[in-house]
């Protein structure tokens, strides 16, 4: 092979060797690599947005949360949650569900601090494909699935524990405050309606005022109707929760009000006790585990494209008009009789948490050791 059809051959390799290798590089080039990856890992998410709607109330950080996130595990052990609790402001949850929608999230459990307020929010989130449950709060919206509580019932359950407590001086003529939940809160208006089904016609409503959940709010809202009624006049006191009734447990002494019966709900540790202690006659048992659970796994059924028929017992439509598959939990009345029967048979709180050295003498004569 002579000089120049030496020097040919080797230009015609290299330039076929270059052309080789570009067209690797371009096989392999990172944005290809990244739209593979896009690709893998938007068919392989299984995250789960988990917002919950205050911190004031004890339940959500203390059993909602952890309970939601260990049954998620349970049932999916790969799936992971995005957490964050909008602290009690409507404007703080809607841009966490902007930020869940931003982080990807495929299925999104949402107890709505204001079901109203965060109907465009859901709608947003619907939008990208997400799937909404509503935990514990019916939010308006093109909402997928919901868990909670008969809420009117807890309601029913509260007046009639008032009747109950009452006695003999339940009379049409008996002067009652009632201090509601937060207007924004679509089961304090069940609430309300079931309480007012049990009360109405048995008992004076003489006082009623919302109490925003708050127990500075339901500390206030008391003190004034304990102005306006006098203080020997008031027979007993409907408060929506356990937090607004520790607020109004420390109003009724603070006028040296005693014995007369105060409702509750959601058997916090500090309403246990005071039930125990006399300042407080019933709360209602809304046992946490049952609503994370069935939440949880609406959350990983609706994620795996699986029917949630075996799971949802009732169709509900919201105040948006939108029907929303359903499940419904039974509540239950405590009182003194049976701490020892739900809170403490379910291991909600130990012993030792209830009868700390201020309240075990209470303890020991209910029969709880």
């Amino acid at each position: 092979m002579n000089a120049i059809m030496r020097r040919v051959v080797i230009g015609t390799a290299a330039v076929s060797m270059a052309l080789s290798v570009a067209a690797c590089g371009k096989a392999g080039s990172s944005s290809s690599n990244s739209s593979s990856s896009s690709s893998k890992s938007s068919s392989s998410n299984k995250s789960i947005g988990l917002l919950l709607p205050e911190n004031a109330t004890t339940r959500y950080e203390q059993f909602d949360k952890p309970l939601i996130e260990a049954k998620i595990k349970e049932l999916c052990s790969d799936c992971s949650v995005e957490y964050a609790n909008a602290a009690g402001s409507a404007t703080t949850q809607a841009q966490q569900v902007s930020s869940m929608i931003t982080k990807g999230v495929k299925v999104l459990i949402v107890d709505a601090f204001d079901s109203a307020a965060i109907k465009s929010s859901v709608q947003a989130a619907k939008d990208k494909g997400i799937k909404v449950v509503a935990y514990d709060r019916l939010a308006q919206g093109p909402v997928d699935a919901y868990v909670s509580y008969d809420n009117e019932k807890v309601g029913e359950l509260q007046g009639q524990a008032l009747l109950t407590a009452l006695g003999s001086k339940a009379k049409p003529s008996s002067k009652i405050v009632m201090i509601n939940g937060d207007d924004a809160d679509p089961n304090a208006a069940q609430f309300k309606a079931g309480a007012h089904k049990a009360l109405d016609g048995k008992v004076d409503i003489a006082y009623e005022q919302s109490g925003l959940w708050k127990d500075t709010v339901a500390n206030q809202k008391v003190t004034a109707a304990i102005t306006q009624l006098g203080a020997k006049n008031i027979a007993g006191v409907y408060s929506a929760n356990d937090g607004m009734a520790g607020g109004i447990a420390t109003a009724l002494k603070g006028a040296g009000i005693s014995g007369i019966p105060l409702t509750g709900q959601d058997a916090e540790l500090a309403g246990v006790q005071r039930i125990l202690a006399g300042t407080q006659s019933s709360t209602v048992y809304k046992a946490y585990k049952p609503e994370a659970d069935t939440a949880a796994t609406l959350a990983v059924d609706l994620l795996n494209g699986t029917s949630i028929t075996s799971t949802v017992t009732t169709t509900l439509t919201s105040a948006s008009g939108d029907k929303v598959p359903s499940s419904l939990l039974t509540p239950v009345s405590v009182t003194k009789a049976n701490i020892k029967d739900t809170v403490v048979a379910d291991k909600l709180y130990t012993v030792a948490q209830i009868c700390t050295a201020e309240f075990a003498k209470y303890c020991t004569a209910a029969g709880i050791k």
